[in-house]
């Protein structure tokens, strides 16, 4: 019998899956896994809670939360010569991983389909500096939304709180001057904000970078360059629509080694977590871990 591991935060998505645990045992029993849970406590517990799921030698991991959740499950595996396969139950207020892998949110036991479906894909995940990344990594007064944004009001309003944080945090948004380079090229200048993705999915939008494929082993380098509120605005808009990759101070390019510099403070944002200052070196780590997914490719 195959063993699972629920790794869960029992206040995320009004603290439904806490509710459903039952059911969602009972249906891993069924199908085969002898399955035990770890709710978590605090920050930095699911870290710890995945690497001892990982040094037990569970065959699947199950992460039950939001993309801070996710981050910290993946955040214990990747450093483990074991490495269980994940499974996704996004609960979140965004879901931004889960809305790349195309699993169902909102729909705890259609989340659960996936995983008994058992099709699972060799992904690649970042790394910068000595922290992991899923989705995304970057810099800019504007990225800070996603961690300052209140975690009730987040429940209350859901996207909207975001969107609400951003308009209050829009009149302080000022230039940075930075030096990145991306695999032996270097760019240089004033920016509002730069993204290193790996999914097509960031902060809610589908359409911000629709080429990236999260197993090719290349980041997505987004770079907005310096402009006023007003054309930041009109730019946003514009992302929203799917019509701002053509924007002459929209920059986008792939790289599998990047490094960003500044000589002003610049917090990181790691899938929408603070994680640290920069300077920082990004290293795409080719397919390394494997997830449950829909139509998945297989290894």
């Amino acid at each position: 019998m195959q063993r699972a591991r629920i790794i869960y935060n029992p206040t995320s998505g009004r603290e439904l899956i806490r509710k459903m645990l039952p059911d969602i045992l009972k249906r891993l029993e069924q199908a085969g896994y002898e399955t035990s849970t770890h709710a978590t406590t605090c920050a930095g517990d699911a870290i710890k809670a995945a690497r001892i799921a990982s040094e037990r030698k569970f065959d699947i991991v199950v992460a039950a939360g939001g993309d801070g959740t996710i981050n910290e499950v993946i955040a214990g595996l990747a450093e483990q010569p074991h490495r269980p396969r994940v499974g996704i139950i996004p609960t979140g207020t965004t879901n931004d991983f889960a809305r790349a892998l195309r699993i169902p949110r909102n729909d705890i036991n259609k989340a659960l389909d996936v995983i008994l479906r058992n099709e699972v894909s060799a992904l690649d995940i970042g790394r910068v500096n000595n922290k992991y990344f899923i989705n995304i990594a970057g810099g800019g007064k504007i990225t800070e939304l996603t961690y300052e944004v209140p975690s009730k009001m987040k429940t209350m309003l859901g996207q909207l709180a975001y969107y609400l944080k951003g308009m209050e945090m829009l009149p302080s948004i000022r230039p940075t001057y930075v030096e990145i380079d991306y695999d032996g090229k270097v760019y240089e200048g004033e920016i509002m904000l730069f993204l290193v993705s790996n999914t097509n999915s960031v902060g809610g939008l589908e359409k911000l970078a629709p080429e990236a494929k999260m197993d090719d082993g290349v980041f997505n380098l987004m770079i907005i360059e310096k402009m006023n509120v007003a054309e930041f605005i009109r730019l946003a808009t514009m992302a929203i629509q799917g019509t701002h990759l053509n924007h002459p101070k929209f920059l986008h390019m792939t790289a599998a080694q990047i490094s960003v510099k500044t000589e002003e403070k610049m917090q990181l944002n790691i899938d929408g977590e603070y994680g640290g200052l920069l300077p920082g070196e990004f290293t795409n780590l080719y397919r390394h871990i494997e997830f449950f997914m829909p139509e998945a490719k297989g290894k």
